[in-house]
């Protein structure tokens, strides 16, 4: 069981499968707090600030890309880590909610089991996120990323990337497990000294793999999303 002081905000209007989510989070040792519409699940998790959300995008009022938008956006929230759920089968939808922040998603339907094992891996990363993000050397499956020397080793041995390609692999490498879309990473990561479009990114990427050789399964494809670096 988990730490009863872990407690998970849901937000989601269908009351059949809010209270199949809420019964198995409760049976997991979560503290759950669960609400049915958007204006209610934004001013809970601005007065609660739980551990975690997880975020239905088609919600009644305030939908669920628009919450996720303001927790970012608000310095006293947006490390609080989101999960979306979402019925549509729209590649966008995904992609624009992890690009305004949120940090996975499932789809609906879903079992129990896989949500709760998403919910798991979220919080297991959250603790580490703010320290990777800072960390300027980064030691990950063999591939060692030393930020203040700009230089990537395998083995002992050097990777030269290009100083797009690098600033690519340390933020993957600083976000293990977190799924990032194209739109997201040209925002975040893409400087003004680069010039690149979306499905550029998966250019770098592949000269990125290729430079790593034996460790380039270490960042992960999400179809029809973009990529993460392996957990």
């Amino acid at each position: 069981m988990v730490n009863q002081k872990e407690r998970v905000l849901l937000v989601e209007d269908e009351g059949d499968i809010r209270d199949v989510i809420e019964y198995n989070l409760e049976r997991e040792g979560y503290l759950t707090l669960a609400f049915d519409n958007g204006e209610a699940g934004l001013e809970a998790i601005r007065n609660e600030s739980p551990d975690l959300v997880l975020l239905d995008l088609m919600l009644p009022g305030i939908d669920g890309l628009e919450i996720c938008r303001q927790i970012k956006e608000d310095p006293t929230t947006r490390d609080i880590p989101i999960i979306m759920i979402t019925a549509k089968t729209e590649e966008s939808d995904v992609v624009l909610g992890l690009g305004v922040g949120a940090d996975d998603y499932v789809n609906k339907p879903f079992s129990p089991q896989e949500l709760i094992a998403r919910v798991k891996s979220v919080l297991r990363r959250a603790p580490l996120k703010q320290t990777l993000e800072d960390k300027s050397l980064i030691n990950r499956h063999g591939l060692v990323i030393d930020r203040s020397r700009h230089k990537v080793t395998s083995a002992g041995e050097q990777i030269t990337l290009t100083a797009t390609e690098f600033r690519l692999l340390h933020f993957f490498a600083s976000h293990p497990g977190r799924v990032f879309s194209r739109d997201h990473l040209l925002s975040r990561v893409i400087g003004d000294d680069a010039v690149v479009i979306d499905r550029n990114i998966d250019v770098h990427v592949r000269s990125i793999r290729k430079k790593m050789g034996a460790l380039r399964g270490l960042i992960e494809t999400v179809r029809g999303v973009g990529y993460r670096f392996k957990d």
